[in-house]
C-alpha cells in the first residue's frame, strides 16, 4: 500500500513545479525555457558556443565563435580542440548550476 505524504512548499515553487511538469522539465532558464547541463555540453563540445546559445549567453557564444576558429587557424589545428573542451565545460557547468537554483 502506497501511504500519501504531505509537503510544505513554497508557492512559487509550486507554480515553477507545476510548469516543469507541465513540459517534463527539470530546469528553467532566465528565459523560462528548459536546460538540460549534458545538452548543453554536447552542443558546445561540437559546435563551441552553441551550448551557451542553448543556455541564453549569447556574449560568451560570440567569444567561442571568434576565438575557437582563431586557434584552430593559428595553431594548426593543434589547439582548437581545447576550445572545444572548455567551451562544453563552461556550459554544463552554468547550467548545472542554474538547475541547482531552482
Amino acid at each position: 500500500m502506497i501511504e500519501k505524504h504531505e509537503v510544505e512548499t513554497h508557492p512559487h515553487t509550486v507554480g515553477r513545479m507545476m510548469a516543469n511538469a507541465e513540459t517534463g522539465s527539470t530546469q528553467a532558464s532566465s528565459s523560462g525555457k528548459v536546460r538540460t547541463p549534458g545538452i548543453a555540453a554536447v552542443l558546445s563540445a561540437i559546435i563551441p558556443g552553441l551550448g551557451q546559445v542553448y543556455n541564453g549567453r549569447f556574449l560568451w557564444a560570440i567569444v567561442w565563435f571568434v576565438i575557437t576558429p582563431g586557434l584552430w587557424i593559428g595553431s594548426g589545428g593543434f589547439l582548437g580542440w581545447v576550445c572545444h573542451i572548455l567551451s562544453a565545460l563552461q556550459a554544463y557547468g552554468y547550467a548545472s548550476r542554474r538547475m541547482q537554483h531552482h
